[in-house]
């Protein structure tokens, strides 16, 4: 069985996680990755990314998987644009790779400044320290019913758990992507009506 994985947000990783599926041995074996310029440089219409399948993984007859995937590619797709290519390679120059660090590291800050928003009113908080989305959990409510809260009290739009499947049901998602005065108004919100909720 072969797994696909998105690796869009292997920049944000600042701890020892893997940031690609092949540092773990044996997966060239059964992994394609993809990735993309749309999450670590802001190129979501642009389209620009790529995917590495390795030589090593095969079809169950033992063809190499490689050599069906390029005649696929090479059949449907022409190309990147010469606009979205010339952007990725700014990225990648020295200057751009730093000023993209200097961006993540903002949104990052911002992400604390929530995590620290809902933990410090007791709530249960995952994500926030390699992505930029944190998962806030409410014990016995459900997700679309927090998410009307909010909307209607505080008017922030996150998203409700729940659409991430039944593991989410009592769970918000809020992302750190922002200027980080409208986080911290957001912050300041969140905390004036969590801090009703949980009293």
């Amino acid at each position: 069985m072969t797994s696909f994985i998105d690796s869009a947000y292997a920049t944000y990783i600042s701890d020892d996680s893997p940031k690609s599926i092949f540092e773990i041995p044996g997966s060239k074996e059964v992994a394609i990755e993809i990735s993309s310029f749309s999450k670590f440089a802001g190129f979501t219409g642009a389209c620009l990314g790529w995917t590495v399948v390795p030589e090593e993984l095969l079809f169950s007859g033992g063809s190499p998987v490689i050599h069906d995937f390029n005649r696929i590619v090479c059949t449907c797709f022409n190309g990147a644009s010469n606009i979205a290519q010339a952007g990725g390679l700014a990225c990648l120059s020295p200057e751009g790779f730093q000023a993209i660090r200097t961006v993540i590291d903002y949104y990052k800050e911002n992400a604390r400044i929530l995590v620290d928003t809902f933990a410090y009113l007791g709530l249960e908080v995952y994500g926030g320290v390699n992505a930029l989305y944190v998962w806030v959990h409410f014990p016995g409510s459900k997700s679309w019913n927090v998410f009307a809260e909010i909307l209607k009290k505080t008017h922030i739009i996150t998203v409700p758990g729940s659409g991430f499947g039944p593991g989410g049901a009592e769970y918000i998602r809020i992302s750190a992507f922002g200027k980080e005065k409208r986080i911290i108004e957001a912050s300041w919100r969140l905390e004036k009506l969590c801090s009703k909720r949980v009293q």
